[in-house]
């Protein structure tokens, strides 16, 4: 017995080709065009050690892969100010970033971005800073994320930015 694919409404007027060159289409304006360039600090599971009673690492004690360059869409939200019961918080930092990356592009480069993995990004030619992944994009399946429905073709990553004591870059 022959095993039917039972997604066949798009397969009639869009197939692989025609999503490869929507996807070669958006990477082409994405790093042309936006030319927004992260820098991925992956953190080394096997070398970091934790601690043995609460497994918590020291800031200073955690080991990094080489650092990675990689093209993405980047969106920082401003900052906004709260009020705690009488209290008016400010928030002095940025508000948090979020990117969105192909598929494609993790898949070329060889990587994979997890939680609390950093990730640099360059405001100025001399200015960095520098974020903490805090949701790592591994829900795809939504309409959002996929081409109407056919398939997967990016990630969207939040992050929230780190104090200079926190994380300084390798």
């Amino acid at each position: 017995m022959e095993k039917k694919v039972p997604i066949t409404r798009i397969g009639k007027f869009f197939g692989q080709e025609d999503f490869d060159l929507d996807i070669d289409m958006g990477q082409e304006w994405l790093g042309g065009d936006m030319n927004f360039t992260l820098v991925l600090y992956k953190v080394d599971k096997l070398r970091t050690k934790n601690d043995d009673v609460y497994g918590e690492v020291g800031v200073d004690e955690i080991q990094f892969l080489p650092p990675i360059e990689f093209k993405a869409y980047v969106k920082i939200v401003e900052p906004t100010n709260a009020y705690m019961g009488s209290t008016r918080i400010v928030q002095t930092e940025p508000g948090n970033m979020t990117f969105s990356v192909y598929n494609k592009e993790l898949d070329t480069l060889g990587i994979d971005i997890d939680l609390g993995d950093y990730v640099a990004y360059y405001e100025t030619e001399t200015k960095v800073r520098y974020y903490s992944v805090v949701n790592d994009g591994k829900i795809t399946s939504d309409l959002k994320h996929s081409y109407g429905g056919y398939k997967s073709f990016y990630k969207t990553y939040v992050c929230t930015p780190v104090s200079y004591n926190e994380f300084r870059g390798i």
